[in-house]
């Protein structure tokens, strides 16, 4: 048997890790800037993390959640105290795609409508109802395309009311930093009308904070730099630091109901120690705090080498998270900063390279990025 192939991979076999660092097994050295894609929020084997999952793996692993589980509840309550949502419930599961798919199922539940509100360029995940609210036909299975969704412009509330004054639609979902769509920003105004508009005509607002949120925008949540509140919240990527693990926040207003919801590998004891250590790392070491002023010092460097470097067009984002846009595709040029510069970063669409590394990133490695970025593109 061979792998289904599914990913155009580097030919680079990474093999260890540690902070903002890899190593492949021929012992060259990269600079991670891509973070395994947003996921490594507290850098890579950092030892309080290491020794946590080891600690627990030595008692248990896992058992099923038809018993008290009180890392579980450890978990809720410290995530309520350091996101600023003390008194919304947590649903533990394994997948951004899974916490979206349990929130839009969730909307649905609560309002009795199936319509569902997304952004152009959004991307939500690959399962049933979370692709269907991704704006990408191309990964829109025949079996998933149930017309369920109408995709609107970022940041056009005239357009997103119109279609909530039809009365029919349970949940408007939102990035409020789009990843996969090119770093896009929702816009103050936008989501403040947005939330306004969804409480009038009884409509859920789902944030989908996978990628943006969990520190990475410089705030604990980047819809936090909005001033709104979402009725339902998805987290995943840096919320175990690699260990497959997400999470559903319900506003207080949502009832459980045994029975609508349900999970077999969601919040086992393993992923809960991890996440639980990722919470005391980026405690301790202050690391959303850390996010905001690294971001904004490499976002300037990268405005600054914008005025002297021709091919880049564009810098925008929040935080750690920072898009590249260049005048050229992005291809060649993240290419060359992994053979040439040993140097990891991701992509959006066609010319945009797009920048999610560890939370604990430092000035100094934020410098020798622009350093190599400069060097592939003169």
């Amino acid at each position: 048997m061979k792998l289904y192939d599914v990913y155009p991979l580097f030919d680079v076999n990474i093999v260890r890790g540690k902070g903002c660092h890899v190593w492949d097994d021929k012992g060259q050295e990269y600079l991670d800037l891509y973070g395994g894609h947003a996921v490594i929020s507290i850098g890579h084997c950092h030892p309080h993390y290491v020794e946590a999952i080891a600690k627990q793996a030595s008692m248990l692993g896992f058992y099923s959640n038809s018993v008290v589980n009180t890392l579980q509840r450890e978990l809720a309550e410290r995530l309520g105290r350091i996101s600023g949502y003390p008194d919304y419930q947590l649903f533990l599961v394994n997948s951004g795609a899974e916490a979206n798919e349990n929130a839009l199922k969730l909307a649905s539940f609560h309002t009795g409508r199936t319509r569902v509100l997304s952004a152009k360029k959004a991307f939500h995940g690959r399962t049933s109802l979370a692709v269907e609210t991704t704006d990408n036909a191309k990964i829109i299975a025949p079996i998933n395309a149930n017309g369920h969704v109408t995709y609107l412009p970022l940041n056009d509330i005239d357009a997103w009311e119109a279609e909530l004054a039809k009365a029919d639609v349970c949940a408007c979902i939102i990035e409020c930093i789009q990843g996969v769509g090119g770093i896009r920003m929702v816009e103050p105004d936008f989501a403040k009308a947005l939330l306004e508009a969804c409480h009038k005509y009884g409509t859920v607002l789902i944030a989908d904070e996978i990628q943006c949120g969990y520190g990475r925008s410089g705030k604990f949540f980047a819809h936090q730099w909005l001033g709104i509140q979402p009725d339902l919240i998805t987290v995943a990527k840096g919320i175990a630091n690699g260990f497959p693990m997400s999470a559903l926040l319900i506003a207080p207003q949502f009832k459980p109901v045994y029975g609508q919801l349900g999970t077999t590998f969601g919040g086992n004891h393993l992923a809960c120690a991890a996440a639980l250590a990722v919470l005391d790392v980026m405690e301790d070491e202050q690391l959303v705090d850390n996010a905001r002023e690294v971001g904004e010092y490499l976002t300037q460097r990268l405005k600054d080498l914008q005025k002297q470097q021709k091919h880049i067009t564009d810098v925008r984002g929040r935080g750690l998270m920072i898009g590249i846009e260049l005048d050229i595709p992005y291809k060649e040029p993240r290419t060359r900063l992994v053979a040439e510069e040993h140097c990891f970063v991701g992509c959006s669409g066609t010319n945009t390279l797009r920048l999610l590394p560890p939370l604990c990133l430092t000035r100094q490695e934020a410098d020798i990025f622009v350093e190599k970025l400069n060097h592939v593109l003169s």
